[in-house]
């Protein structure tokens, strides 16, 4: 079993392959370049794994929330490249992407990733750890800090780019939090393939034509046309 797996919902563009026996992972910060860069770069990991687009079997993508760009372009690839090779897909929240790189830690229950949304709001959720695995226990969420810190129960591990922002605020609103380092803080690639592989043993898989980006605003906070 291969898996092509990729996440380009923050400036980081992550793509991870798995070639049945062992994960591989590529990460590299492009800043606003992933339409420039994406489709090459899956060229060359491909092609340095002496894997073709055609052995693939699966193909796995993060689906947000996160940069809007970022999101259409990752997903236009993934329909694209399914189109063209004909293979199952798996649209995975890259709030799960995140909340993954915790479990390399083992502090903590429950588990915490919050992502700068702007203006004021965070993306987010909560998990409880299983095991080897973790359990969402909250719907995915556009939240400002004061409502997040009542949501979380003491003891709580944070981790994401929202603590650039509220770091010190968590600290002393939620008792006993713990606050993981900034390598923790955006994708890897090894958990997509990981969270792809759980996705295939329960046959979670999406069509072409319903994958879409998580977004989390409304509609009416789009920009409007100004009425003069």
């Amino acid at each position: 079993m291969k898996i092509l797996g990729l996440d380009t919902s923050t400036k980081f563009l992550c793509i991870g392959v798995f070639d049945g026996l062992k994960i591989y992972e590529y990460r590299l910060n492009l800043g606003i370049g992933h339409d420039v860069f994406l489709i090459e770069h899956i060229r060359r990991v491909l092609m340095a794994l002496r894997i073709k687009l055609k052995d693939l079997d699966y193909l796995a993508v993060g689906i947000g929330p996160g940069s809007f760009t970022g999101l259409r372009i990752g997903l236009s690839t993934i329909k694209g490249l399914g189109l063209v090779i004909n293979k199952r897909i798996i649209g995975i929240s890259t709030l799960d992407i995140i909340a993954y790189n915790a479990l390399e830690s083992d502090r903590g229950l429950y588990i915490c990733p919050i992502l700068d949304a702007r203006r004021g709001f965070l993306y987010t959720t909560l998990y409880k750890k299983e095991n080897l695995s973790l359990k969402r226990l909250f719907p995915y969420r556009l939240l400002r800090i004061k409502d997040l810190v009542k949501m979380t129960p003491k003891g709580t591990v944070f981790l994401g780019d929202g603590l650039n922002l509220y770091k010190q605020t968590i600290m002393l609103k939620v008792k006993n939090s713990v606050i993981l380092d900034e390598e923790f803080f955006l994708p890897k690639a090894t958990n997509i393939i990981r969270l792809a592989l759980e996705y295939i043993k329960k046959n979670r898989f999406i069509e072409l034509n319903k994958l879409k980006p998580i977004y989390l605003y409304p509609k009416e906070c789009q920009i409007q046309k100004l009425q003069v």
